[in-house]
C-alpha cells in the first residue's frame, strides 16, 4: 500500500508540473497581447510618407504596400495590435507622434543624433547610404563636380541633415542651397525634366526608384555623403513598447520572417 500511495503521490506531482509548465508557456507566448489588452490598447497607429518606394508606399489601386508595411503588420499580429497606417507630412513627423496622433514613425527612417533627441529608437533593422543620382551623360562624377549645379533633395530628410554637414559642397551648390521637395518622387521627376541636375536620396529609395523607371537612364555616383540605419521613431515614454517591439523583431530574424519579406522587396535578405 505504502508503495501504491508513494506512487500516485509522485504521479500527481509529474501531473501539476506539466500543467505549471503548460500554463507558463501560453502566458509568455501571449504576454505582449494580453499587456496590451488589458491596457485596452487595440490600435497601433504607424505615421508614413505614402510615396517612399519601396519602404511604404501606395499602389496603383490605392493600397498601402511595401517593405516596411508588411513588416509592421506582421509585428502588429503578434503583439495583439491592429496596425494602421497614417499619412504625414514629413516635415511635420516628431511632432505628430509627440503629439499622440501617431505611435511610431515607421518608414525608411534614418537615426541621427538630431532626431535621437526629439523620440527614441528602436534597435536598427536595416543599412542605407545617402546618395547622388545624375542622368546618364550628365558628366557630374563626383561631388566637385556639383559646384554650380541645382541640387534637389526631399523637404526634412536626412538627405538634407547630411549635405548640410558637408558646409564647403553645399555652399559650391547653385544659390548655395539644397532645391526642397515635398516627396522623393517630386525631386526625381525634376531631374528627369532636366530641371535639377542631381538629386541626394537614400539608396534604397533611389535604386527601386531606378528599376521602375530604367537604370539606363540614371547614373549613382560613386561617392555620397554617408551611411547611415534605418530605425523605427517612439515616444521617449514609450519603453514597454519599444521593448516588446524589438524582441518580436528579433524573433522574425531568428524565423527567417524577415529575410522572405526582405527577399520580397529586394531579392536578397539585407536585415541587420
Amino acid at each position: 500500500m505504502k508503495r501504491i500511495f508513494n506512487l500516485l503521490l509522485i504521479s500527481m506531482v509529474i501531473v501539476m508540473i506539466t500543467l505549471n509548465l503548460t500554463g507558463c508557456t501560453k502566458a509568455v507566448a501571449g504576454s505582449d497581447a494580453a499587456s496590451n489588452e488589458a491596457k485596452g490598447k487595440v490600435d497601433f497607429i504607424v505615421g508614413f510618407d505614402d510615396t517612399f518606394v519601396p519602404m511604404g508606399f501606395k499602389d496603383e489601386n490605392g493600397e498601402v504596400v511595401g517593405f516596411d508595411v508588411e513588416l509592421a503588420r506582421e509585428v502588429g499580429k503578434r503583439i495583439g495590435l491592429e496596425v494602421k497606417f497614417q499619412p504625414i507630412d514629413w516635415t511635420m513627423k516628431e511632432t505628430e507622434l509627440n503629439a499622440g496622433n501617431i505611435d511610431a514613425i515607421w518608414n525608411g527612417y534614418t537615426i541621427t543624433e538630431e532626431r535621437k533627441e526629439k523620440v527614441t529608437f528602436a534597435k536598427p533593422y536595416l543599412e542605407n547610404r545617402q546618395v547622388i543620382i545624375t542622368l546618364s551623360g550628365s558628366g557630374i562624377k563626383t561631388k566637385a563636380d556639383l559646384a554650380g549645379k541645382k541640387v534637389a533633395a526631399q523637404n526634412g530628410s536626412s538627405s538634407v541633415d547630411a549635405v548640410s554637414k558637408e558646409v564647403d559642397v553645399l555652399k559650391s551648390l547653385k544659390g548655395s542651397a539644397l532645391i526642397l521637395f515635398e516627396t522623393n518622387n517630386e525631386a526625381l521627376m525634376d531631374l528627369e525634366a532636366g530641371r535639377s541636375d542631381a538629386v541626394v536620396a537614400d539608396e534604397i529609395l533611389a535604386r527601386y526608384y531606378m528599376k521602375e523607371r530604367g537604370t539606363e537612364k540614371y547614373n549613382v555616383l560613386e561617392e555620397d555623403f554617408g551611411k547611415e540605419e534605418y530605425g523605427i521613431g517612439f515616444r521617449k515614454t514609450d519603453a514597454e513598447l519599444i521593448k516588446q517591439i524589438d524582441e518580436v523583431l528579433d524573433a522574425m530574424r531568428e524565423d527567417g520572417t524577415c529575410a522572405e519579406i526582405s527577399k520580397k522587396w529586394f531579392g536578397e535578405n539585407i536585415v541587420k
